[in-house]
């Protein structure tokens, strides 16, 4: 069975310009050379794609070094489609009142393939602790508490569908890389209804997790409070899973009223 990523691309010329445009995304700035090997494209074709990416604005050339960047245009489309995402608008609310009672960072992501896109965040106004966290950036499912939060609503099966085709690598000394500790994993947090991320993507930082339905019942969405390790302990873990849970149950009641 094909996945999105397995399938090929109807236009081969449209596969090969997002091919770098998403190189390029995940990298400062590369020449020509670096580009046409990276892609296993030839120089001429790897060329001719990028010029007619600078002529339409979305990538620039640096004059001294000659080296291929993207533009801010990416960007602003970018924001464009979170600004048309309804969720964000029904959940905001919600993440700021849940910031407000714990006092401490909250994100909302949505699930993209094998990976958990941040759509929106709400700082903590109580203290100055900043995580690294960006609207746009992706995480994988497998190490972090809004992914496993995601993973746990499908069936093991899917689970290890997802597993084989991620990139399995070991973030921290905590990273789940074994399927069978994910399933086991998986399991608690079913049985729990939240999913905890005990610094397995990012050291000195930890999360307590959980999914919801909205609008069409899909498990697309979870959002995630995220501390400094040393404040998540385990009295203070029991406290923010009833938040938590009480969010879950106010979001989803919220959604299904659209």
């Amino acid at each position: 069975m094909q996945t999105e990523v397995d399938k090929k691309n109807p236009i081969q010329v449209a596969d090969r310009i997002f091919a770098v445009i998403e190189l390029l995304a995940a990298n400062k700035e590369m020449g020509l050379l670096d580009i046409s090997k990276s892609l296993t494209l030839n120089k001429s074709t790897t060329h001719r794609i990028l010029d007619s990416l600078i002529c339409m604005g979305y990538v620039s050339q640096n004059i001294q070094t000659s080296k291929y960047r993207l533009t801010y245009k990416i960007c602003a489309i970018g924001n464009e489609v979170l600004q048309n995402v309804d969720i964000i608008s029904v959940v905001h609310p919600f993440l700021v009142t849940l910031m407000e009672k714990t006092g401490e960072i909250v994100h909302l992501v949505q699930r993209n393939h094998m990976h958990a896109i941040y759509i929106d965040k709400v700082e903590s106004t109580s203290n100055t602790v900043r995580l690294v966290s960006q609207i746009g950036k992706q995480i994988p499912l497998y190490c972090s508490g809004v992914g496993k939060a995601l993973l746990a609503q499908m069936n093991d099966e899917e689970v290890l569908k997802i597993f084989a085709e991620s990139e399995i690598k070991a973030y921290t000394a905590n990273t789940i890389t074994d399927e069978k500790r994910l399933i086991s994993e998986l399991n608690k947090i079913r049985k729990n209804g939240y999913a905890l991320d005990a610094e397995e993507n990012e050291i000195g930082v930890s999360c307590i997790a959980s999914s919801f339905r909205a609008f069409d019942e899909n498990d697309r969405y979870a959002f995630s409070i995220s501390a400094p390790t040393a404040r998540m302990t385990k009295e203070r873990i029991l406290q923010l899973q009833q938040y938590v849970m009480a969010t879950k149950r106010e979001i989803e009641t919220a959604s299904f009223c659209f």
